[in-house]
């Protein structure tokens, strides 16, 4: 998996980290603490998810 910093992280420590290279799903974490778990949604899942917040 190769997690990066989300785009969308304000730089504020409030950053999450992103792994979108697999087919099926995309998985998002904590950057301070990845002991906290992971969420994964389907791509569909994370494009609406985004879609809706950067308006």
């Amino acid at each position: 998996m190769n997690w990066r910093v989300s785009t969308y992280s304000t730089g504020t420590n409030n950053c999450i980290e992103v792994a979108d290279d697999a087919p099926d799903a995309v998985m998002v974490r904590d950057t301070k603490d990845h002991d906290a778990g992971i969420v994964t949604v389907s791509p569909p899942a994370w494009s609406a998810f985004i879609a809706a917040v950067a308006q």
